[in-house]
């Protein structure tokens, strides 16, 4: 049995979007402040431009091969290697249950405004729901998720639109001045800032691990992708530049809820509008991980690469049931063991390396010159060679320091 081809354009945008939107800004942008300070929206800036050549990387090899084993595939395309295969399947599959345990725990912060309950309670709970709601079907699940997306837009809009006057008056901070007359220190801090800053843009790989449930994957795929990156880096930035303007850097690195905090500080409205938003859009965060998680397992598991078992596929529901369970369960055990920056760092850790071998897979695919349908979206080769050189630069960096 086939997985049901039902996303279109703007439903795969929006599932690319509400996987690039949740935790990254509504619960880590205090945790870049900490790091970078005033300067903290080049920290987000960085990171959007050492992603960009990743996302065109990606672009391309979904549009060659649209297949839910994504980069496992992709590297097997590549180089023909069946353990290296696995060793990437698996570890994209650790990426999406280390970011769900992350997000799962920064929505313990935001729900905390209103109650004061023990994690597991709320962890628990959360993770079961959602995991129903994974095994529910494809096309729901997604609606679902792309209705938490365009709440989450709503919700850093709201905090763009507050803090309106603070982007006029931008120019009081002096702001260019100070970065060029910054030290070696304060651009090192920019710098760790951008390595976690990565974190809040991880989301449009999970993308082409639903390429089979996508109407036209050689063309909705890398548009899709191209535009969740463009708009999450216009939102990422505003919300950034207002939040520097108006909060303290120590207090946001010491909230649990920030964007609740930069909302109150601005508007001195009650945060419980935005401590919801952000709940939603961390739910968003987490189901959308949950659904690349399986999705991973199921295609690995077709191929053989893992139990088959996890590759059954429930004939009411049309989705992975096994795989999914699985999923959820290593998500809870997670996200009661680990800190949120800890699982935070690790994702980004682990993403930038599997980023650098699939710009590696592209490098040797495109230098196969095979013949290609004519529907694939191509880009220059140098593309995927900067983007090796920088994420390999990035991991080196953060390795040293």
């Amino acid at each position: 049995m086939k997985l049901n081809r039902v996303l279109n354009l703007p439903l795969l945008t929006l599932y690319g979007l509400g996987g690039i939107l949740g935790a990254g800004i509504y619960v880590l942008i205090g945790k870049v402040s900490s790091l970078a300070g005033l300067f903290t929206p080049v920290s987000f800036l960085v990171a959007s431009l050492l992603v960009s050549t990743t996302a065109f990387t990606y672009s391309e090899l979904s549009s060659r091969y649209p297949s839910s084993a994504g980069e496992a595939l992709y590297l097997f395309k590549a180089f023909g290697i069946k353990n290296l295969s696995l060793v990437i399947g698996l570890l994209i599959i650790a990426t999406g249950v280390l970011s769900s345990a992350a997000i799962t725990t920064g929505f313990v912060g935001y729900f905390q405004v209103f109650f004061n309950v023990p994690d597991f309670w709320v962890i628990l709970p959360l993770l079961t729901l959602l995991g129903l709601l994974a095994i529910w079907g494809i096309k729901q699940s997604v609606r679902v998720a792309a209705f938490l997306t365009l709440i989450e837009i709503i919700g850093l809009i709201l905090i763009i639109w507050a803090g309106k006057d603070y982007l006029v008056n931008f120019d009081s901070l002096n702001y260019f001045d100070n970065l060029l007359d910054a030290n070696t220190a304060v651009w090192m801090g920019v710098f760790s800032g951008a390595f976690l800053a990565f974190y809040a843009f991880i989301g449009f790989e999970d993308m082409v691990n639903v390429a089979e449930e996508v109407v036209d994957p050689e063309k909705n795929m890398p548009r899709a992708i191209i535009l969740a990156l463009l708009i999450s880096t216009v939102i990422y930035i505003l919300v950034a530049l207002v939040a520097v303007s108006a909060v303290s850097s120590q207090d946001l690195s010491n909230s649990k809820a920030p964007l609740a905090l930069i909302f109150n500080q601005i508007t001195g409205l009650s945060p419980s509008i935005i401590s919801i938003i952000g709940m939603f859009a961390i739910i968003n965060g987490a189901l959308i991980n949950i659904i690349m998680s399986s999705r991973v397992v199921f295609g690995m598991s077709q191929r053989g690469w893992l139990p088959k078992k996890l590759g059954n596929i429930n004939q009411k529901t049309q989705t992975p049931i096994q795989a999914t369970i699985l999923i959820s369960v290593i998500i809870l055990v997670l996200a009661l063991w680990l800190p949120i920056v800890t699982l935070a760092e690790l994702t980004s850790l682990i993403i930038l390396l599997i980023f650098s071998l699939m710009h590696l897979a592209l490098i040797r695919i495109k230098s196969a010159h095979k013949v290609i349908s004519p529907n694939v979206r191509q880009y220059p080769i140098v593309i995927p060679v900067i983007g090796f050189i920088t994420n390999t630069g990035f991991i080196i960096f953060y390795l040293i320091t």
